[in-house]
């Protein structure tokens, strides 16, 4: 792991250095087109994107870690969709607003809440360690949990899921983190059941689920 004042190498998920400056219009317009690039754009287009999940699929095995330092993988919630989003506690708009409207929409169902876990894993380990994450996701949820590991054991789970981030220095010092922003939800089974705008409201957010657990 890096100093939390140093800025980590830009990633694609899957340890390589990003190009994401450079193939982001470009994977627009492929995804558009029905290509075969990663979508990669904060604010993604979801009827584009579910034509790349059919060529693509989403989702895949992780090992990371919990708030309590359990190691935990996609099959540690038997039964269970799996609410997720990845991002980092030190973002400032998009990761709270989405996790905000995950947890209000999870507490929405009633009863069916029982049926959803919602995780939050983050793009950026040299900051986020497990204790970061436990307290982060309680001010959210104590449904949500906050999942981090090694820069590698994350960049395997945001491979799976198409998720692209890097670091970006900023003026004075530190970084933030441009990342893929897209709530995932998957079926007990491990297959995509649909994806949902981050900035989504609950509301809106909590009939999807409903919809696509049916």
């Amino acid at each position: 792991m890096t100093n939390g004042n140093q800025v980590p190498p830009a990633t694609n998920g899957s340890g390589a250095p990003s190009l994401w400056w450079v193939l982001a219009p470009l994977g627009l317009a492929l995804a558009l087109l029905g290509g075969t690039l990663p979508y990669i754009l904060s604010t993604p287009d979801t009827a584009a994107m579910g034509r790349m999940s059919a060529m693509r699929p989403v989702g895949g095995p992780f090992r990371l870690v919990d708030g309590d330092g359990r190691v935990v993988t996609e099959h540690s919630w038997p039964g269970r969709f799996l609410l997720i989003y990845f991002g980092y506690t030190h973002c400032p708009a998009s990761c709270p607003t989405a996790l905000n409207a995950m947890a209000e929409a999870v507490d929405g169902m009633g009863d069916a809440a029982g049926r959803v876990q919602p995780l939050f894993i983050t793009v950026d380990p040299a900051r986020d360690d497990r204790a970061t994450m436990k307290d982060y996701a309680a001010q959210f949820s104590p449904r949500l949990s906050g999942l981090t590991g090694t820069p590698a054991a994350v960049a395997e789970a945001a491979r799976h899921y198409h998720i692209n981030y890097r670091a970006r220095p900023q003026t004075g010092g530190g970084y933030a983190m441009d990342h893929s922003s897209i709530v995932y939800l998957m079926s007990p089974d491990g297959r995509l059941a649909a994806m949902i705008p981050a900035d989504e409201k609950p509301d809106a957010m909590r009939r999807d689920i409903v919809a696509a657990m049916r």
